[in-house]
């Protein structure tokens, strides 16, 4: 990818355990769905000019901005065309979303997404039809009248709502619905995460875009669950437990569901200590993992770890289960050596009931 340009970077969100109260945050809060994809600044016209990822010339140049900086414009070819209906100059924050599913049962769809970000070309361009990206659009940094960072998020808003309202929804470009009201935001938070979105977040209506700065406020959901500890890879540094590997059952069948990774430098030592009669050796007693780098506990990646017979279990506070894997962090809470191997089954999870993504959207 390349290296940033200059332009504005992102307003962030410091978490908060509930809908936030109307008069939390300056000028009362303005609520919104909390989406989750790759979040973006999309700049188009002169601003992109400067981005070394841009695409093309004057008022046509555009480019995607990760959280980071860097252009994602080569993996989502799709999405500079859509987002040239935007008039330019122009600089959106949004986010770049994936969706799945049957007409009716639609949903956001996170693997697809990630698959996205590949070096070879021709992958990008099988996967920009197979599986097109949108772009959500909830706030706006510029205008063909200039810098809006330090306007106040109720006349950004105004603005970018005159601005998407000649762009049809059809055209891959969506804009965020937002309310005032707590319990509806409360609704939406349990309702949408039916359709794959994570949570909640809140904005002050007199509150300016402050690149950097967590001045949001995002709730997401929180639960906790039983795991198996099947194995664990090695910190990077080569010593002490890196991350430890999770399972659950599934039809009698061990299934990889993920992993925690935050582990203090003097627990990690202590971990190896622990687990070591678990592991698994042959009948040389070396460490069985030769043969199973590449299994169904890595995920396709060439990581080879140390593997456990699963007997210790862990609880585990997560946000989300996307299919049959954590999404985001997961925090060990405790050990649950109270709790046989087998109780730990992917149908304890609560699962959100199914809500099409189009209704979030407010497709026709």
């Amino acid at each position: 990818m390349n290296a940033p340009c200059d332009v504005p970077g992102v307003m962030l969100a410091k978490a908060a355990r509930a809908v936030p109260a109307p008069d939390a945050l300056p000028g009362g809060c303005s609520y919104e769905p909390k989406w989750d994809g790759y979040r973006v600044l999309v700049v188009r016209g002169a601003p992109a000019l400067s981005c070394p990822g841009a695409v093309g010339e004057g008022d046509e140049a555009v480019d995607l901005l990760g959280r980071s900086g860097k252009s994602l414009a080569r993996y989502f070819p799709e999405v500079l065309e859509v987002v040239r209906a935007l008039p330019a100059p122009v600089i959106v924050d949004g986010e770049l979303v994936v969706r799945s599913g049957e007409p009716g049962a639609e949903r956001l769809d996170w693997d697809a997404l990630s698959a996205r970000v590949h070096p070879a070309a021709s992958r990008i361009e099988r996967l920009s039809v197979e599986t097109p990206a949108e772009v959500v659009c909830f706030d706006l940094l510029a205008d063909a009248a200039g810098e809006l960072v330090a306007a106040p998020f109720r006349e950004r808003r105004a603005r970018l709502e005159a601005l998407l309202a000649g762009v049809p929804d059809a055209s891959g470009v969506h804009l965020t619905r937002t309310t005032t009201d707590p319990v509806e935001a409360t609704d939406w938070f349990t309702r949408f995460e039916g359709a794959g979105l994570d949570g909640v977040m809140a904005k002050g209506l007199d509150t300016p875009y402050e690149p950097g700065k967590r001045t949001m406020l995002k709730v997401k959901h929180q639960r906790t669950a039983d795991a198996v500890v099947v194995g664990y890879r090695v910190h990077r540094s080569g010593q002490g437990v890196g991350s430890l590997l999770l399972g659950m059952f599934h039809e009698g069948e061990l299934l990889p569901v993920g992993g925690i990774s935050a582990f203090p430098t003097a627990r990690r030592a202590e971990l190896v200590e622990e687990l070591e009669p678990l592991v698994e050796r042959d009948a040389d007693g070396q460490v069985v993992h030769a043969a199973r780098e590449r299994n169904r506990f890595s995920s396709g990646r060439d990581s080879s770890y140390v593997p456990l017979r699963p007997e210790r279990v862990v609880e585990v506070a997560f946000d989300q289960l996307e299919g049959r894997r954590f999404r985001h962090t997961v925090r060990l809470v405790r050990w649950r050596d109270d709790k046989a191997p087998q109780e730990c089954t992917l149908d304890q999870v609560e699962v959100a009931s199914g809500y099409d993504l189009r209704l979030v959207l407010g497709d026709s």
